[in-house]
């Protein structure tokens, strides 16, 4: 599929990665590393973890997110803790609007694709 003007070059998934992890953290603070294996229930599968922490920087520069060091882990080294902030829930409500939106839209297309296709085959 090819790039249309408009779009920044990040594909469908990874436009998909902010709003899954805000919502991941709605639940309450998280690990990097437990933030990584919760993702695979929004489908992302083999995500190269460098994404994820790169986003999760980006959200705290953005005031999305916030960051501790974890220093209660007994083995190991400190982890950092991400908080969502308010700011954070504010804009998770907006990409839920804009994902609802999003399905309406999908969900035409593929209506009269079925409505057209079912006709044609056969």
């Amino acid at each position: 599929m090819r790039r249309h003007r408009g779009q920044r070059g990040r594909g469908y998934r990874a436009r998909m990665l902010e709003p899954a992890l805000l919502l991941l953290m709605q639940h309450g603070p998280a690990h990097g590393y437990t933030l990584l294996n919760q993702i695979e229930e929004f489908g992302f599968r083999n995500i190269d973890p460098s994404l994820v922490y790169r986003a999760m920087r980006q959200m705290e520069v953005q005031g999305l997110v916030t960051s501790a060091w974890d220093d209660t882990e007994t083995q190991g080294p400190p982890r950092r803790v991400y908080h969502l902030t308010s700011s954070g829930n504010d804009v998770l409500d907006k990409y839920i609007g804009e994902l609802k939106g999003t399905r309406g839209m999908i969900d035409r297309i593929l209506d009269a694709y079925n409505k057209h296709t079912s006709g044609s085959k056969g």
